[in-house]
Protein backbone atom coordinates (compact mmCIF):
# COMPACT_ATOMS: atom_id res chain seq x y z
CA UNK A 1 0.00 0.00 0.00
CA UNK A 2 2.92 2.34 1.04
CA UNK A 3 4.48 1.72 -2.44
CA UNK A 4 1.62 2.67 -4.27
CA UNK A 5 1.08 5.77 -2.26
CA UNK A 6 4.46 6.88 -3.32
CA UNK A 7 4.48 5.51 -6.96
CA UNK A 8 1.26 8.01 -7.41
CA UNK A 9 2.58 11.24 -5.69
CA UNK A 10 5.68 10.50 -8.03
CA UNK A 11 3.08 10.84 -10.92
CA UNK A 12 1.35 13.79 -9.14
CA UNK A 13 5.00 15.39 -9.33
CA UNK A 14 5.76 14.44 -12.98
CA UNK A 15 1.89 16.04 -13.71
CA UNK A 16 3.38 18.95 -11.90
CA UNK A 17 6.19 19.76 -13.93
CA UNK A 18 4.10 19.44 -17.34
CA UNK A 19 1.36 21.86 -15.63
CA UNK A 20 3.99 24.06 -14.35
CA UNK A 21 5.60 24.27 -17.79
CA UNK A 22 2.14 24.77 -19.63
CA UNK A 23 1.45 27.43 -17.32
CA UNK A 24 4.80 29.72 -18.06
CA UNK A 25 4.30 29.03 -21.41
CA UNK A 26 0.68 30.84 -21.25
CA UNK A 27 2.44 33.85 -19.61
CA UNK A 28 4.77 34.07 -22.45
CA UNK A 29 1.98 34.72 -25.41
CA UNK A 30 1.74 37.79 -23.20
CA UNK A 31 5.10 38.72 -21.07
CA UNK A 32 7.65 39.01 -23.17
CA UNK A 33 11.20 38.08 -21.49
CA UNK A 34 11.60 37.88 -17.76
CA UNK A 35 11.83 33.74 -17.40
CA UNK A 36 13.47 33.74 -13.94
CA UNK A 37 11.02 36.71 -12.42
CA UNK A 38 7.70 34.68 -14.07
CA UNK A 39 8.93 31.35 -12.63
CA UNK A 40 9.38 32.59 -8.63
CA UNK A 41 6.51 34.39 -8.69
CA UNK A 42 4.32 30.76 -9.77
CA UNK A 43 6.79 29.11 -7.48
CA UNK A 44 5.75 31.45 -4.49
CA UNK A 45 2.24 30.63 -5.46
CA UNK A 46 3.01 27.00 -5.22
CA UNK A 47 4.51 27.04 -2.33
CA UNK A 48 1.59 28.96 -0.87
CA UNK A 49 3.65 32.19 -0.08
CA UNK A 50 3.17 35.91 -1.39
CA UNK A 51 5.44 37.86 -3.67
CA UNK A 52 6.49 41.12 -3.94
CA UNK A 53 7.90 42.50 -7.72
CA UNK A 54 10.01 45.67 -7.19
CA UNK A 55 10.85 47.40 -10.07
CA UNK A 56 10.38 51.05 -12.24
CA UNK A 57 6.96 51.58 -13.56
CA UNK A 58 6.25 50.04 -17.12
CA UNK A 59 8.27 47.06 -16.80
CA UNK A 60 4.82 44.90 -16.58
CA UNK A 61 4.48 44.06 -13.05
CA UNK A 62 0.53 44.67 -13.24
CA UNK A 63 -0.12 42.97 -16.43
CA UNK A 64 2.16 39.65 -15.23
CA UNK A 65 -0.32 39.14 -12.15
CA UNK A 66 -3.35 39.41 -14.72
CA UNK A 67 -1.49 37.64 -17.16
CA UNK A 68 -1.71 34.55 -14.48
CA UNK A 69 -4.85 35.76 -12.77
CA UNK A 70 -6.68 34.98 -16.59
CA UNK A 71 -4.47 31.88 -17.12
CA UNK A 72 -6.41 30.50 -13.84
CA UNK A 73 -10.26 29.83 -12.98
CA UNK A 74 -10.07 32.19 -9.62
CA UNK A 75 -11.29 34.76 -7.88
CA UNK A 76 -9.19 38.37 -8.88
CA UNK A 77 -9.16 41.23 -7.47
CA UNK A 78 -6.71 44.48 -7.88
CA UNK A 79 -6.54 46.98 -5.27
CA UNK A 80 -4.63 50.52 -6.09
CA UNK A 81 -3.44 51.85 -2.89
CA UNK A 82 -3.40 55.15 -2.76
CA UNK A 83 -1.93 57.58 0.22
CA UNK A 84 -5.88 58.23 1.36
CA UNK A 85 -6.94 54.16 1.61
CA UNK A 86 -8.30 53.28 4.60
CA UNK A 87 -8.35 49.95 6.17
CA UNK A 88 -11.94 49.12 6.10
CA UNK A 89 -11.49 49.93 2.06
CA UNK A 90 -9.63 46.55 1.99
CA UNK A 91 -11.48 44.32 4.19
CA UNK A 92 -14.31 45.48 4.32
CA UNK A 93 -16.40 47.48 7.22
CA UNK A 94 -19.82 46.57 9.26
CA UNK A 95 -22.95 48.68 8.06
CA UNK A 96 -26.41 49.23 9.43
CA UNK A 97 -28.87 46.95 7.02
CA UNK A 98 -33.13 48.04 6.39
CA UNK A 99 -34.00 45.84 9.44
CA UNK A 100 -30.88 47.91 11.56
CA UNK A 101 -28.78 45.26 12.01
CA UNK A 102 -25.15 45.68 11.74
CA UNK A 103 -23.99 43.77 8.63
CA UNK A 104 -20.32 42.68 7.57
CA UNK A 105 -20.23 43.76 4.20
CA UNK A 106 -16.76 42.02 2.36
CA UNK A 107 -14.24 44.04 1.05
CA UNK A 108 -11.97 43.10 -2.11
CA UNK A 109 -9.49 41.13 0.17
CA UNK A 110 -11.92 38.20 -0.29
CA UNK A 111 -10.75 36.64 -3.41
CA UNK A 112 -7.88 34.11 -4.10
CA UNK A 113 -5.26 36.10 -5.86
CA UNK A 114 -4.99 40.03 -4.74
CA UNK A 115 -2.61 42.54 -6.74
CA UNK A 116 -1.78 44.79 -3.94
CA UNK A 117 -0.62 47.24 -6.89
CA UNK A 118 1.52 49.87 -5.46
CA UNK A 119 1.39 48.91 -2.10
CA UNK A 120 3.88 51.42 -0.73
CA UNK A 121 2.35 54.20 -2.31
CA UNK A 122 0.01 53.50 0.96
CA UNK A 123 0.58 54.69 5.31
CA UNK A 124 1.07 51.59 7.23
CA UNK A 125 -1.89 51.55 9.35
CA UNK A 126 -3.44 50.39 6.21
CA UNK A 127 -0.72 48.30 4.87
CA UNK A 128 -1.08 46.61 8.19
CA UNK A 129 -4.54 45.44 7.51
CA UNK A 130 -2.91 42.83 5.61
CA UNK A 131 -0.49 41.24 8.12
CA UNK A 132 -3.47 39.21 9.40
CA UNK A 133 -4.68 37.77 5.98
CA UNK A 134 -1.61 37.19 4.89
CA UNK A 135 -0.43 34.90 8.05
CA UNK A 136 -3.66 33.44 8.94
CA UNK A 137 -5.65 33.12 5.56
CA UNK A 138 -8.41 35.35 7.90
CA UNK A 139 -10.06 38.68 8.78
CA UNK A 140 -11.13 39.77 12.17
CA UNK A 141 -13.82 42.65 11.88
CA UNK A 142 -15.66 43.62 15.06
CA UNK A 143 -14.66 40.53 16.92
CA UNK A 144 -15.90 38.23 14.56
CA UNK A 145 -13.55 36.33 12.47
CA UNK A 146 -13.81 35.87 8.46
CA UNK A 147 -12.08 32.70 7.07
CA UNK A 148 -10.87 33.95 3.04
CA UNK A 149 -10.84 31.62 0.10
CA UNK A 150 -8.34 28.26 -0.88
CA UNK A 151 -6.07 29.36 -2.68
CA UNK A 152 -5.12 33.11 -1.47
CA UNK A 153 -2.31 34.75 -2.30
CA UNK A 154 -1.32 38.40 -2.27
CA UNK A 155 1.04 39.37 -5.30
CA UNK A 156 2.29 42.83 -4.44
CA UNK A 157 4.07 45.63 -6.56
CA UNK A 158 6.09 47.86 -5.08
CA UNK A 159 7.63 51.20 -6.82
CA UNK A 160 11.76 51.73 -5.64
CA UNK A 161 12.03 53.40 -1.92
CA UNK A 162 13.88 56.08 -3.60
CA UNK A 163 10.75 57.28 -5.45
CA UNK A 164 8.58 60.20 -3.85
CA UNK A 165 5.19 59.34 -2.71
CA UNK A 166 6.61 55.84 -1.02
CA UNK A 167 6.24 54.57 2.26
CA UNK A 168 8.78 51.94 3.48
CA UNK A 169 6.78 48.79 4.02
CA UNK A 170 7.51 47.75 7.95
CA UNK A 171 9.79 44.52 8.67
CA UNK A 172 6.66 42.33 9.58
CA UNK A 173 4.68 42.32 6.42
CA UNK A 174 7.99 42.41 4.36
CA UNK A 175 8.66 39.07 6.37
CA UNK A 176 5.26 37.65 5.30
CA UNK A 177 6.49 37.52 1.78
CA UNK A 178 8.21 34.22 0.89
CA UNK A 179 10.01 36.17 -2.34
CA UNK A 180 10.93 40.03 -2.73
CA UNK A 181 11.56 39.68 -6.84
CA UNK A 182 13.06 42.75 -8.44
CA UNK A 183 12.19 43.27 -12.01
CA UNK A 184 15.07 44.53 -14.54
CA UNK A 185 14.66 46.50 -17.83
CA UNK A 186 14.65 44.28 -20.72
CA UNK A 187 17.06 43.06 -22.99
CA UNK A 188 17.37 45.62 -26.34
CA UNK A 189 16.21 42.47 -28.06
CA UNK A 190 13.25 41.55 -25.54
CA UNK A 191 12.47 45.71 -25.59
CA UNK A 192 11.98 45.35 -29.36
CA UNK A 193 9.32 42.10 -29.18
CA UNK A 194 7.58 44.13 -27.05
CA UNK A 195 7.27 47.44 -28.98
CA UNK A 196 6.02 45.05 -31.81
CA UNK A 197 3.49 43.58 -30.11
CA UNK A 198 2.18 46.92 -28.25
CA UNK A 199 1.96 48.62 -31.02
CA UNK A 200 0.22 46.15 -33.37
CA UNK A 201 -2.95 44.70 -33.15
CA UNK A 202 -1.42 41.50 -31.64
CA UNK A 203 -3.66 40.02 -28.71
CA UNK A 204 -3.34 36.80 -27.06
CA UNK A 205 -5.69 34.26 -26.18
CA UNK A 206 -5.11 32.96 -22.61
CA UNK A 207 -6.18 29.01 -21.69
CA UNK A 208 -7.45 28.24 -18.55
CA UNK A 209 -4.36 25.99 -17.49
CA UNK A 210 -5.67 24.85 -13.46
CA UNK A 211 -8.60 26.00 -11.21
CA UNK A 212 -8.27 26.34 -7.10
CA UNK A 213 -8.84 22.52 -6.42
CA UNK A 214 -5.86 21.65 -9.08
CA UNK A 215 -3.68 24.59 -7.13
CA UNK A 216 -4.66 23.17 -3.96
CA UNK A 217 -3.78 19.68 -4.79
CA UNK A 218 -0.61 20.91 -6.07
CA UNK A 219 0.74 22.78 -2.87
CA UNK A 220 -0.41 19.63 -1.02
CA UNK A 221 1.82 17.35 -3.08
CA UNK A 222 4.82 19.55 -2.67
CA UNK A 223 4.97 19.56 0.95
CA UNK A 224 5.05 15.62 0.63
CA UNK A 225 8.34 16.01 -1.15
CA UNK A 226 11.01 14.57 0.86
CA UNK A 227 14.22 16.17 2.36
CA UNK A 228 16.96 14.98 3.63
CA UNK A 229 18.58 16.40 6.76
CA UNK A 230 21.73 17.67 5.25
CA UNK A 231 19.80 19.91 2.66
CA UNK A 232 17.43 20.83 5.72
CA UNK A 233 20.55 21.76 8.12
CA UNK A 234 22.03 23.60 4.57
CA UNK A 235 19.03 26.32 4.53
CA UNK A 236 18.62 26.59 8.50
CA UNK A 237 22.65 27.42 8.47
CA UNK A 238 21.66 30.03 5.96
CA UNK A 239 19.24 31.94 7.59
CA UNK A 240 21.63 31.47 10.67
CA UNK A 241 24.66 32.76 8.58
CA UNK A 242 22.49 36.32 7.58
CA UNK A 243 22.32 36.93 12.08
CA UNK A 244 25.42 38.98 13.10
CA UNK A 245 26.50 38.73 16.98
CA UNK A 246 26.10 35.16 16.62
CA UNK A 247 28.57 32.08 16.00
CA UNK A 248 26.98 31.51 12.37
CA UNK A 249 28.15 35.30 11.12
CA UNK A 250 30.61 36.25 9.05
CA UNK A 251 33.31 39.13 9.44
CA UNK A 252 31.37 40.51 6.53
CA UNK A 253 27.22 39.99 8.09
CA UNK A 254 28.99 41.04 11.58
CA UNK A 255 30.13 44.53 10.38
CA UNK A 256 27.50 45.60 7.52
CA UNK A 257 24.33 43.60 8.88
CA UNK A 258 22.02 45.47 11.56
CA UNK A 259 19.09 42.69 11.55
CA UNK A 260 19.51 39.41 9.81
CA UNK A 261 16.31 36.75 8.87
CA UNK A 262 14.67 35.01 10.88
CA UNK A 263 12.87 31.17 10.82
CA UNK A 264 10.33 31.69 7.89
CA UNK A 265 13.46 32.88 5.72
CA UNK A 266 14.50 28.80 6.36
CA UNK A 267 10.88 27.77 6.00
CA UNK A 268 10.49 29.37 2.76
CA UNK A 269 13.98 28.29 1.63
CA UNK A 270 13.09 24.39 2.08
CA UNK A 271 9.60 24.99 0.32
CA UNK A 272 10.88 26.98 -3.04
CA UNK A 273 14.01 24.55 -3.38
CA UNK A 274 11.15 21.08 -3.39
CA UNK A 275 9.07 23.14 -5.97
CA UNK A 276 12.31 24.05 -8.16
CA UNK A 277 13.27 20.95 -7.77
CA UNK A 278 9.55 19.30 -8.86
CA UNK A 279 9.31 21.34 -11.97
CA UNK A 280 13.06 19.62 -12.94
CA UNK A 281 12.14 16.39 -12.51
CA UNK A 282 13.38 16.05 -9.37
CA UNK A 283 11.86 14.53 -6.28
CA UNK A 284 13.47 15.33 -3.29
CA UNK A 285 15.67 18.67 -3.25
CA UNK A 286 19.41 18.77 -2.85
CA UNK A 287 21.79 22.15 -1.83
CA UNK A 288 22.07 23.75 -5.66
CA UNK A 289 17.93 23.82 -5.33
CA UNK A 290 18.00 26.19 -1.69
CA UNK A 291 20.79 28.00 -3.47
CA UNK A 292 18.49 28.91 -6.54
CA UNK A 293 15.91 30.37 -4.18
CA UNK A 294 17.84 31.49 -1.87
CA UNK A 295 18.81 35.21 -2.86
CA UNK A 296 15.04 36.50 -3.67
CA UNK A 297 13.52 35.10 -0.16
CA UNK A 298 16.80 36.45 1.91
CA UNK A 299 16.80 39.92 0.21
CA UNK A 300 13.90 41.33 2.20
CA UNK A 301 15.11 39.51 5.42
CA UNK A 302 18.36 41.73 6.07
CA UNK A 303 18.76 44.96 7.01
CA UNK A 304 21.91 46.34 6.36
CA UNK A 305 23.65 49.12 9.00
CA UNK A 306 24.51 53.03 8.38
CA UNK A 307 27.87 51.35 7.51
CA UNK A 308 26.96 49.23 4.94
CA UNK A 309 24.82 52.08 3.15
CA UNK A 310 27.74 54.66 3.15
CA UNK A 311 29.89 52.22 1.72
CA UNK A 312 27.65 51.23 -1.31
CA UNK A 313 27.96 47.56 0.02
CA UNK A 314 23.84 45.98 -1.16
CA UNK A 315 22.07 43.40 0.06
CA UNK A 316 23.36 40.77 -2.53
CA UNK A 317 26.49 41.39 -2.23
CA UNK A 318 26.33 40.37 1.44
CA UNK A 319 24.03 37.07 0.14
CA UNK A 320 26.02 36.10 -2.05
CA UNK A 321 29.61 36.57 -0.14
CA UNK A 322 27.43 33.86 2.50
CA UNK A 323 26.53 31.54 -0.51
Amino acid sequence: MEEKIINSDVKSIDDFAIAFNKFKAEIAKVIVGQDVVVEQVLISIFSKGHCLLVGVPGLAKTLLVQTIADCLGLKFNRIQFTPDLMPSDIVGAEILDESRHFKFVKGPLFANIILADEINRTPPKTQSALLEAMQERSVTNAGNKYELDNPFFVLATQNPIEQEGTYPLPEAQLDRFMFNVILDYPTFKEEIQIVKQTTSDYSASLNKVMDAEDIVFHQNILRKIPVSDNVIEYAVGLAAKTRPETDWASEKVQQYISWGAGPRASQFMLLGAKCFAAIRGKYSPDIEDVKAVAKPILRHRIIRNYKAEAEGITVDDIIDSIL
